[in-house]
Formats: C-alpha cells, sequence, structure tokens
C-alpha cells in the first residue's frame, strides 16, 4: 500500500517544484531558496516534508545540509498508479461501446 506522506509532500505546488529542482542534482537549502520566492525556514519545512515522505535525502558537510532526489522514491507511487493502469483499457473499450450506442 502506498503511503498516503508521499500524496501529502507531493499535493503542495512548492513542493513539488522542489522536488522537481532537486531532480537535477544535488542542492543546499540556500541554493533551493535562490529559486523560490519563500523564506528559508520555509523551504527549510518543505524538504523535512518530503524527506520525511521518503522523497529526498539529506547529507552532511560540515555546517551545510545537501539535498538530493532519494533513487526509489516515487517507486511506491508508480507501483500504486500501474496497480490500477490495468483497469483503463478495459473500462476504455466499454466507455466507446458506449459512446458508439448512443450516436443518432
Amino acid at each position: 500500500m502506498i503511503e498516503p506522506d508521499i500524496f501529502r509532500a507531493l499535493a503542495d505546488p512548492t513542493r513539488r517544484a522542489v522536488f522537481e529542482r532537486l531532480a537535477a542534482g544535488e542542492m543546499s537549502v540556500s541554493e533551493l531558496k535562490a529559486k523560490f520566492a519563500v523564506s528559508q525556514p520555509a523551504i527549510s519545512q518543505h524538504l523535512a516534508t518530503l524527506k520525511g515522505a521518503g522523497l529526498v535525502s539529506e547529507r552532511r558537510e560540515g555546517r551545510f545540509a545537501y539535498y538530493s532526489v532519494t533513487p526509489g522514491g516515487l517507486a511506491p507511487l508508480a507501483e500504486w498508479v500501474d496497480r490500477y493502469r490495468a483497469f483503463w483499457p478495459e473500462r476504455i473499450e466499454k466507455l466507446k461501446d458506449v459512446l458508439k450506442g448512443m450516436e443518432p
């Protein structure tokens, strides 16, 4: 079963944007903050949420923290989507049949 934290983490547009930025490579909080019109504490909170959902990881170097996308972090979400993807072809065909039956 998929963890609800993944949905909650990605539901916020700023967190999704932070996640997408990190997909390009590792960044510090300061580097991320420069790309967004939010405070550094807000970026840190978004990162904590993403980290709690298993989507990003943190690497410490001295007093600096660097964040990157966790390999496989989206795997539970992808598996969940794949499970339901199998239902769509059959349902689309049924919808086509219904729509054909409605044609004058």
